[in-house]
């Protein structure tokens, strides 16, 4: 018994018997103990004990997650570069102001339509098989009351068309003259013997803000689809293209209403039913590109050709040159962006008068930046014989404002 009490004490500590310890009463107590490797345990906890240890645990581990959620957590996610990712984008609230007019549209072309008109034209045409007539399709607006009409100049074939023949909303055909025209600004003024017609309405194209609603109305693809609407938004402003290897057109409006073939010369109208601007190219390569000329280029136009049936563009009485081509020339860099530089003054011209000479800069006119020579001369347009202005030179590097006042050259 010894030896087997010996190998056992190696592992547990043995419960003494308690006989030698008890108290000897009516009942006999018995101390519980458990037994485990090395070390004798106590009695288990009562409920009390063990919940308010749990709180204590749980009140730590909250303090201790906040902590790491405050101090560590960032830290961590930086050196891993997942700051951004995590953080919280708190936007601003925007309030978008909607209107309920769901037939804006349909009041702009209510309002519009009866002053779009379409144009058709035969240009004869020299070819190797003798003279060929060449069949033209587009589009117009009425301007004046009195039979004014306002289109592209390309929809004349630029003053060549030997006919041309109006078509008017209630179907009536009549003919038509051309009274002026330019191919620089693609626009042409022709006029119908007729009277008490309706006009449309010009806006402010200079006030025109991208994202507004633009209308176009026309004839593409053929009179089969007259008077076509489409509508979109300005989709830009201050446009430049190349319409051909000689003629670039700038400033132009651009839109995402389907403007096509037929289109060309009918109006592009904002949301008030007012034409801002005419339209007059879409590229071919793309869709959702349609430009459409200012309607504040043309003002100055139809004034005079309505007071004195025709247009004279004012003349300054100088050869200049685009900046950028000039220094090209003579392989020199004068520092200067934009502008144009004058060669020659005639003599008794508005410019000589104004005291312009050759090598000045001219940069500005008015309120029109001038950087090329199609700048230029389509700023001379919003002038007539008398008006004047200031014009803002570079003279051997130095700025000068002079005032010049358009005179006739004799």
């Amino acid at each position: 018994m010894d030896d087997e009490r010996d190998s056992n004490d190696v592992n547990f500590d043995i419960v003494e018997s308690q006989e030698d310890n008890i108290e000897q009463t009516n009942h006999s107590e018995v101390r519980d103990y458990e037994y485990s490797s090395n070390e004798r345990t106590k009695k288990k906890r009562g409920f009390k004990g063990s919940f308010i240890s749990y709180i204590a645990i749980a009140l730590v581990a909250s303090i201790f997650g906040g902590l790491v959620a405050t101090y560590v957590g960032p830290q961590l996610f930086a050196s891993l570069g997942l700051t951004d990712a995590a953080r919280v984008y708190q936007a601003e609230p925007i309030n978008i102001v909607t209107s309920d007019d769901v037939g804006t549209v349909s009041a702009v072309v209510k309002k519009a339509l009866p002053s779009v008109v379409g144009i058709t034209t035969v240009e004869t045409q020299a070819s190797i098989f003798g003279n060929l007539n060449r069949e033209g399709l587009g589009s117009g607006v009425i301007v004046d009351s009195n039979g004014y009409i306002l289109t592209n100049s390309h929809v004349i074939a630029n003053g060549n068309a030997n006919n041309i023949t109006v078509l008017f909303d209630n179907k009536e055909q009549v003919p038509a003259e051309v009274l002026w025209n330019d191919a620089t600004l693609d626009l042409a003024i022709v006029k119908v013997n007729m009277t008490n017609l309706p006009v449309a309405e010009l806006g402010d194209s200079d006030s025109l803000e991208v994202g507004e609603l633009a209308v176009a109305i026309g004839n593409p693809l053929g009179l089969e689809f007259q008077r076509t609407v489409t509508s979109g938004i300005i989709s830009g402003l201050n446009r430049s293209i190349q319409i051909d290897q000689a003629n670039v057109i700038e400033d132009l409006i651009q839109t995402d209403a389907s403007i096509n073939s037929g289109n060309s010369g009918g109006p592009l109208l904002n949301k008030n039913g007012e034409v801002i601007g005419i339209n007059t190219a879409k590229i071919q390569s793309a869709e959702g590109l349609g430009f459409s000329i200012p309607i504040n280029s043309a003002k100055a136009i139809i004034e005079e050709v309505i007071s004195k049936g025709t247009f004279e563009t004012v003349q300054m009485g100088v050869t200049v040159m685009d900046l950028d081509e000039y220094e090209a020339r003579l392989g020199i860099d004068l520092g200067i962006e934009g502008g144009v530089v004058v060669l020659k003054v005639e003599t008794n011209s508005a410019a000589d008068k104004t005291g312009i000479t050759v090598g000045d800069i001219i940069v500005k006119m008015g309120d029109d930046d001038i950087d090329t020579t199609l700048k230029l001369k389509k700023s001379l347009f919003k002038y007539k014989v008398g008006d004047k202005t200031t014009l803002s030179i570079i003279r051997n590097r130095v700025d000068e404002k002079l005032e010049i006042v358009f005179t006739e050259i004799k």
